[in-house]
């Protein structure tokens, strides 16, 4: 996996500790960690969560917003648990979100029936709701958020499409942080759209379907936005339709405004 900071270790600690002995958990799966970890069947709930304790930690040093991801699921099989819960569809979710480290800390959260958003108040030492329902605005900023430094190692189908915004009349802002918990917050309050697609030569994506793709999915989806693979294994579909075949598989993503997603699409039509 990417390089660990010394605080991608102590983050994870923390949420492996919480999580383990709380009861409530039966599989817990971390982008810190090569394995699942399995609590024991007399400790186990019912829940299975997968998370990114520090997503944005290449960032640290130099004082960019980083952030935490996470998803939940309920536990379908009877007996022990099993790392094989964990791999369920983005649709089966009970819980998704993020929370935001940066100016303020955030937490954005989805139950599957909308999304709400809070903002820790340091002087009560809980988080108070800044928003409920959100949605994505009706008039969106023109905003692309992309690593063009990548441009070469994709497809022809995306090169156009990112042309076209680079193009655009009138002009988008290119808008790029390398947190992908500050691009999309940035994308789910201004509108616009944050790509990360497949490598044309290898196929896939960088992020992680699991911690990264399907929570970040179902908060867009939730907001009334859009959330596809572009391009992936032959086909085209919603992020939230792929059923994971490991707990660190990685996936194209292409979310944000319909508008915006359905403009990139086009390109492969």
């Amino acid at each position: 996996g990417d390089s660990q900071k010394k605080l991608d270790v102590l983050s994870d600690e923390i949420m492996v500790n919480a999580l383990y002995n709380s009861m409530v958990c039966a599989v817990l799966v971390s982008e810190e960690r090569d394995d699942a970890i399995i609590v024991p069947e007399e400790h186990a709930g019912k829940y299975c969560v997968a998370f990114d304790p520090l997503d944005g930690s290449s960032n640290i040093d130099c004082n960019v917003s980083t952030g935490t991801i996470f998803a939940v699921w309920v536990k379908k099989t009877p007996g022990p648990p099993k790392a094989e819960d964990i791999l369920q569809s983005g649709r089966e979710t009970v819980c998704t979100g993020y929370c935001c480290y940066g100016s303020a800390t955030e937490l954005v959260i989805s139950y599957g029936t909308g999304i709400q958003r809070y903002t820790l108040d340091p002087s009560l030492g809980e988080f108070v709701m800044s928003g409920d329902q959100m949605v994505l605005p009706s008039k969106p900023k023109l905003i692309y958020s992309i690593n063009e430094g990548n441009y070469l190692t994709w497809d022809e189908n995306m090169k156009r499409a990112v042309d076209g915004y680079r193009l655009h009349n009138p002009l988008y802002s290119a808008r790029y942080v390398g947190s992908m918990v500050a691009d999309v917050h940035r994308t789910l309050l201004y509108g616009g759209i944050y790509l990360y697609p497949a490598d044309a030569a290898k196929g896939n994506g960088k992020l992680r379907l699991l911690y990264e793709g399907i929570p970040m999915a179902v908060i867009m989806e939730q907001a009334g936005g859009e959330a596809s693979t572009g391009l992936f294994r032959g086909t085209i579909q919603p992020i939230l339709d792929l059923i994971p075949t490991s707990i660190h598989e990685k996936v194209p993503v292409l979310i944000g405004s319909k508008q915006e997603v359905q403009y990139v699409l086009s390109h492969y039509k």
